[in-house]
């Protein structure tokens, strides 16, 4: 049976579009399994995975494109890219187009990624041979099935072992089997290197009030600075005129800049951004530890915290984490639960990590209940890719309900989650780890407070858990998530209006972030 015949995708209607409709069913009845294998493969980034895994035949990909407005008569380059591509030229002149044609507008409007077009291309030139030795150099993570080279390299990206920043694996394969195909791939960095794209997001080490220990660059927080009226350090009682409008406009411009956008010009949502979505659907979600200090040996304790922890082990578990709390965790105690989940080998099954704190703190650091300052950083080193591979290319979180900052009086109502108003030593690195997929949210811009209400708990804890309850089930993403979190903290206030703040978030993520709507209501 042709896919003519079992065509389920688009059907010609009698009024006169059947004449574009019919030369799709001509091109479909012209292509084999391969060339079909190579469409899904080339429409990953503007075709969800899923639509494609049902996809049986190019006419079931045409229909998908004409559903997206990627394909039309009046428009119909796109296709003629991917015939191009997949060297099925012949079948262009069915699109009224011809490969001179094609050649000439690719670099101006060529769909398909130089990423997603050198995995093809190495595709055509991994024989059957060398595919044998590189699912034998791989064989304690391949699954034991017959693939083809397009399939193979599918799987890798699908696993996460490769992307578009990161090829070890693949030119460690290539050096191995196929050394010729390592011209391609360094013809591949070069043209990347060559394209102009917004930078990324990994932060360099530089500071919000001109210091070293900031996860922000120098660029981000002078629109911080620039959004918020002057304001001293330590200084939130004596500002009772501060707006919460001044407050949401500041994390605006922090997070459109750190999306690659002016506030103005956000890219709404397409079909291809569905698409770049972190994978959530392994063994378990994944491990959520909570570090909560209330009592301190040295330092006053910290009432409401519990609320929080709470609150946290609610929340996660109810989006299928495995949740452990820690109380009044020493720094040693610290070090054995660090190390524990640096090697946990549920990892590896696991889509996601989240690690919250909940203590005292300063800049760049929190507080173990012992007293002993620990650096943010040196926490979330233990998760990088090279000291927990179980946790590479996947999303790990941390949130930290701590001051950043010097102590304030507040209110009998209000307290803040401060011990003094030392400066930290300036040995403290930045926070966030130079590396791809950390995301570090902390309860208030560093060098102030963050509020904590004695008997319902954080600000910043409450929002984000109320937050991830009514979002999640919209599907929103965590940095939308986030953006509400802030928003909605912004306008919080003690009594008498005199006191606000402002939670910052920084990251890493090279996708968006969305958590499987939980089938349990909360």
């Amino acid at each position: 049976m042709t896919s003519q015949d079992q065509n389920s995708g688009f059907r010609s209607d009698d009024n006169g579009q059947s004449s574009f409709l019919g030369k799709l069913l001509t091109i479909d009845s012209k292509l084999g399994n391969q060339d079909v294998e190579g469409l899904k493969f080339l429409c990953r980034d503007c075709i969800s995975h899923r639509q494609l895994e049902k996809s049986s035949s190019a006419s079931d990909i045409f229909d998908h494109l004409l559903e997206e407005e990627l394909l039309s008569e009046e428009d119909p380059f796109f296709l003629a890219e991917l015939l191009y591509i997949i060297k099925q030229k012949s079948l262009l002149r069915y699109l009224n187009q011809s490969k001179e044609q094609v050649e000439s507008l690719l670099p101006t409007r060529g769909r398909v990624s130089l990423f997603r077009n050198l995995l093809y291309e190495l595709s055509e030139s991994i024989g059957s041979e060398n595919l044998k030795d590189m699912i034998f150099l791989l064989r304690e993570s391949i699954p034991k099935i017959q693939m083809t080279s397009l399939g193979f390299l599918a799987y890798l990206e699908k696993q996460g072992l490769i992307d578009e920043d990161n090829l070890r694996l693949l030119e460690d394969l290539c050096r191995r089997v196929v050394p010729n195909l390592m011209r391609k791939i360094e013809k591949y960095k070069r043209e990347k290197a060559s394209q102009v794209v917004t930078p990324p997001v990994d932060r360099g080490p530089e500071s919000l009030h001109q210091r070293k220990e900031e996860p922000f660059s120098r660029s981000d927080i002078e629109e911080l600075l620039e959004a918020l009226p002057a304001l001293p350090k330590g200084s939130w009682q004596d500002q009772p005129s501060r707006s919460s409008g001044s407050l949401r406009t500041s994390f605006s411009l922090v997070s459109t800049e750190m999306l690659g956008a002016s506030p103005a010009t956000l890219p709404s949502e397409t079909s291809t951004e569905k698409a770049s979505v972190y994978r959530m659907d392994r063994k378990h979600r994944g491990h959520c530890v909570v570090v909560n200090n209330h009592k301190f040996t040295s330092m006053l304790d910290r009432p409401g915290t519990d609320k929080d922890a709470e609150h946290l082990r609610h929340v996660f578990e109810w989006l299928g984490f495995s949740v452990r709390v820690y109380d009044n965790v020493t720094k040693g105690h610290l070090d054995n639960v660090l190390q524990e989940y640096k090697c946990h080998p549920g990892h590896s099954d696991g889509d996601c990590f989240v690690f919250c704190v909940l203590t005292h703190g300063k800049f760049g650091a929190v507080y173990s209940s012992d007293g002993t300052l620990v650096p943010i950083q040196e926490i979330m080193s233990h998760f990088t890719a090279q000291q927990c591979p179980g946790l590479a290319h996947k999303p790990k979180l941390f949130f930290i309900q701590a001051c950043q900052g010097e102590e304030i009086q507040p209110p009998v109502f209000i307290e803040a989650d401060a011990v003094n108003p030392e400066r930290v030593p300036p040995s403290l690195q930045d926070s966030i780890p130079d590396e791809a997929d950390f995301l570090l949210g902390l309860a208030t811009v560093p060098g102030y407070v963050s509020f904590r209400h004695v008997e319902k708990g954080s600000w910043y804890i409450q929002s984000l858990c109320n937050h991830l309850k009514s979002l999640v089930p919209r599907n929103e993403d965590i940095l939308s998530i986030l953006t509400a979190v802030n928003n909605d903290v912004s306008q919080q206030a003690d009594r008498e209006g005199t006191k606000k703040q402002m939670p910052q978030p920084a990251f890493t993520l090279r996708k968006k972030l969305v958590f499987p709507v939980p089938q349990e209501k909360l």
